[in-house]
C-alpha cells in the first residue's frame, strides 16, 4: 500500500472538520504511517437507537469513507452494549434503553444504508457487546474508578440537568466509560464523532493513557443544519432528507435547502473533489438557483445513479416548473356515479401517511384537483365513466382519478 503525501491526506481528512485534537499528534500518526506503510485504525461507534439514515448521519459515514480511499483500515462499531445503555448527549432527560432485540433489528438496517457510502471491502464490523457483554461487576468498578463525578458534570448535557435539578441516573455516567473502553479494545488511533461528541471522544484518550496505549486523535464533524435552515437534521423535526428516499422526493427534498446552506451541502455531503469546491463556492453565491439544481442532481445521483438523477431533475421541470403531470403518474379507478369523499380517494393512493395530515395539507392549500386547490375536508366528487381528474397531493405526488 502506497500512502498519499501527508499534506495530501490533511488536506482531505480537515475537509469539513469542525476540530481535531490534537492536531499536531494526527500529522505525527500520519507520517509513521506512511513511514511503516501502516494503516491506521480508524473507529466510529455507532447506536442504532433508530434504523433510518439521513444526510445528517452521511457526514461522519463520508468521511470515514475518506479513510477508507486513503488506504486506512476503517472500523465501524455496533453499539450493540453502548444503545441499550442510552447516549445521554444533548439529552434533556433520562434516553429509554432499547432492547437487544430492539437494537439488532436496526443495526442491520442501519448497515444496509451505511453500505450505500462506505466501501464494503475495505470495512471491519463490529459490536461492543462482543467485549463490553462479559465485564462482570468488579470490571465496571474498576473502569468507573478512571472518571470522577466532577469531571462528569463538567459535561454540558450533566451540568445543565443537575442545575436544573433534573434526574440524571447513575447508568448515564457509565456510558462515555463503555464508548471509551470501546477505543482500548481496538487501539484506536483516530476516533470520529459530531461536535456533540467531544467529551466522549476524549474520554477514550484518557482511558488509552491509563492503559498505557497511545492515545487517539479526536476528529469532530459539525452537525448538518437541515433543510429548514435552522435545526440539526432530524427525522424528529421533518427537515431531513433521508438517503432511502426515491430520486423525486430526494431531489426536491434537496432543493428545499436555503441558499446559505448549499455550499456546506457539498462540502459535508457530497462526493464532489475538494479541488472543485472553491468554483462551487463563487457559484452557490453568484447563481444560488442552479447551484442548489446542481446540489440536488450531485445527491440523487450518489445514491440512485446518473439516469436516476436526470430522470429526477426531468421531472422536477415536468410537475413544478410547467405544472404539468408527469407521464408516469399513477392512476386509481373508481365506479362511475359513485359519490366519492377526497380525503377517501388520498388515503387509497398512499400519498398521505393519514387523514390528519391530508386535513392539514387541505387547510394549507397542499391539495389540487385538476389545478383546483381544494380547502374543504368534506369535499366529495363524482366520475363519468371514462372521465380523468388529476389529482396533486402535496409538491411531489401526482395521480390520476379515473371513472369506469
Amino acid at each position: 500500500m502506497s500512502f498519499p503525501s501527508v499534506e495530501e491526506q490533511l488536506a482531505i481528512i480537515k475537509r469539513g472538520a469542525v476540530e481535531i485534537v490534537p492536531e499536531q499528534e494526527l500529522i505525527e500518526k500520519l507520517k509513521k504511517s506512511k513511514k511503516e506503510n501502516k494503516p491506521l485504525r480508524v473507529k466510529l461507534g455507532v447506536d442504532p437507537t433508530r434504523p433510518d439514515l439521513h444526510l445528517g448521519h452521511s457526514v461522519i459515514l463520508r468521511k470515514m469513507r475518506q479513510f477508507q480511499d486513503l488506504g486506512h483500515e476503517v472500523i465501524l462499531i455496533i453499539g450493540g452494549f453502548t444503545a441499550m445503555i442510552g447516549d445521554p448527549t444533548g439529552q434533556n432527560k433520562t434516553r429509554p434503553p432499547l432492547t437487544i432485540e430492539e437494537v439488532n433489528e436496526n443495526a442491520q438496517t442501519y448497515i444496509d444504508q451505511a453500505k450505500k457510502i462506505l466501501d464494503e471491502d475495505k470495512l471491519t464490523l463490529t459490536n461492543n457487546n462482543d467485549w463490553l457483554g462479559p465485564m462482570d461487576f468488579m470490571d465496571v468498578v474498576r473502569l468507573s474508578s478512571k472518571l470522577t463525578v466532577a469531571r462528569m458534570i463538567e459535561r454540558d448535557d450533566f451540568s445543565k440537568r443537575f442545575e436544573n435539578n433534573e434526574a440524571i441516573s447513575l447508568h448515564e455516567f457509565l456510558y462515555p466509560l463503555a464508548q471509551g473502553q470501546d477505543s482500548v479494545y481496538l487501539k484506536s488511533d483516530i476516533e470520529l464523532g459530531g461536535t456533540d461528541q467531544k467529551f466522549n471522544l476524549l474520554v477514550g484518550r484518557q482511558l488509552q493513557k491509563d492503559d498505557g496505549q497511545d492515545q487517539q486523535v479526536c476528529l469532530m464533524m459539525p452537525l448538518l443544519v437541515g433543510t429548514d435552515g435552522s435545526a440539526k437534521m432530524s427525522k424528529s423535526y421533518d427537515n431531513y432528507i433521508g438517503i432511502d428516499e426515491a430520486p423525486n422526493d430526494m431531489y426536491g427534498k434537496t432543493l428545499s435547502v436555503p441558499d446559505e446552506l448549499i455550499y456546506t451541502y457539498f462540502e459535508l455531503v457530497t462526493d464532489i473533489a475538494t479541488e472543485d469546491l472553491p468554483a462551487i463556492k463563487e457559484k452557490a453565491e453568484k447563481d444560488p438557483r442552479n447551484a442548489k439544481h446542481d446540489l440536488a442532481y450531485t445527491v440523487v445521483r450518489m445514491y440512485h445513479g446518473e439516469e436516476s438523477a436526470k430522470a429526477a431533475k426531468d421531472h422536477f421541470e415536468q410537475t413544478v416548473i410547467n405544472k404539468q403531470v408527469p407521464d408516469d403518474a399513477p392512476e386509481f379507478e373508481y365506479n362511475s356515479g359513485e359519490e366519492l369523499r377526497l380525503l377517501d380517494v388520498i388515503s387509497d393512493t398512499g400519498f398521505s401517511p393519514s387523514n390528519g395530515e391530508t386535513k392539514r395539507m387541505m387547510k394549507q392549500g397542499g391539495i389540487s384537483l385538476d389545478d383546483e386547490k381544494i380547502k374543504d375536508i368534506n369535499h366529495t366528487i363524482t366520475l363519468e365513466s371514462g372521465q380523468e381528474v388529476a389529482l396533486k397531493v402535496g409538491k411531489r405526488n401526482f395521480g390520476i382519478i379515473k371513472g369506469k
